[in-house]
């Protein structure tokens, strides 16, 4: 039986992976049990494992302006420490990354091989741990970016719109970001078809097919939940001015899967229909 460890068991896609290889020979590791910053803890967690799941992450984008140090060592110098171990005992590493190491100015989904440009501290966190995991183990190391994630137990857009909903007669929402909807179990869903089918390396885009902005998805998350979507008013990023900068435009490409021999990903629509009746069962119409 493959021997998992799993990082960043606490977040919200880290309880949909902790779900979804339960069977496995899984170790679950939180912040609390494992400090992926700290070498000597992660070669112990990485000895006997032959796959190690990187969702340990600083998320805070806004913070991270401010708390740049922090970011890094978490998003960074960590990622590189499990890269090392993975590559000293023998394991594959998968790791989490985002659509933030892009620049968000281009018209066409990103590539797997698109250069990357981070316009955030946040994004450059992460885009110095992508590069750290490949300069350690490259041949053993498999990205996988996502974008605009949802799902049970987490802070997310569908989540936040709801509750907007019920406290607001009309909300403002951005016509200028455009991105593709994610659902965690869906990404859980591919990351497990990476394990079983012992892919060893290569960057994969664990998004949801389609594309659209957020005033849209704002507008159906209303339709759903039997609200009336004019009621979400469109307006533009200029209007919304926060300390990180972010992307216009975070849609990428699934190239790779197919090329691996897997299915790609289904559309963002298809996945939220699934998942609405699911997330928000009271809300649902």
């Amino acid at each position: 039986m493959t021997r998992v460890l799993l990082t960043g068991a606490g977040g919200m896609l880290g309880r949909e992976l902790a779900r979804q290889l339960a069977d496995l020979d899984l170790t679950s590791t939180t912040k609390e049990t494992l400090d992926i910053t700290r070498a000597e803890d992660v070669d112990q967690a990485v000895s006997h494992v032959d796959v190690v799941v990187n969702a340990a992450a600083y998320t805070a984008v806004d913070k991270a302006e401010d708390e740049n140090e922090l970011a890094f060592s978490i998003n960074a110098d960590g990622p590189r420490l499990l890269a090392r171990a993975a590559a000293h005992h023998g394991a594959t590493l998968i790791h989490l990354s985002t659509d933030y190491v892009f620049d968000g100015e281009s018209t066409d989904p990103y590539s797997e091989d698109t250069p990357r440009r981070p316009q955030s501290a946040y994004g450059a966190s992460k885009a110095a741990g992508e590069e750290a995991v490949l300069e350690e183990h490259e041949g053993g190391t498999i990205l996988v970016r996502t974008a605009w994630l949802y799902g049970s137990g987490g802070s997310h857009f569908p989540g936040a719109m709801l509750r907007l909903a019920d406290a607001e007669d009309t909300i403002s929402v951005v016509t200028d970001q455009i991105g593709q909807p994610t659902w965690s179990r869906d990404l859980g869903h591919w990351i497990r078809l990476l394990i079983d089918n012992r892919i060893g390396s290569g960057i994969f885009h664990g998004t949801n097919a389609g594309q659209t902005s957020w005033w849209d998805f704002a507008r159906v998350i209303f339709e759903k939940a039997g609200h009336d979507p004019d009621r979400v008013l469109p307006t533009t990023s200029e209007h919304f001015v926060r300390p990180a900068t972010r992307p216009s435009w975070s849609v990428l490409g699934h190239s790779n899967w197919n090329d691996s021999g897997l299915p790609a990903p289904r559309a963002w629509d298809e996945a939220f229909d699934e998942a609405f009746p699911i997330l928000f069962p009271k809300a649902h119409q």
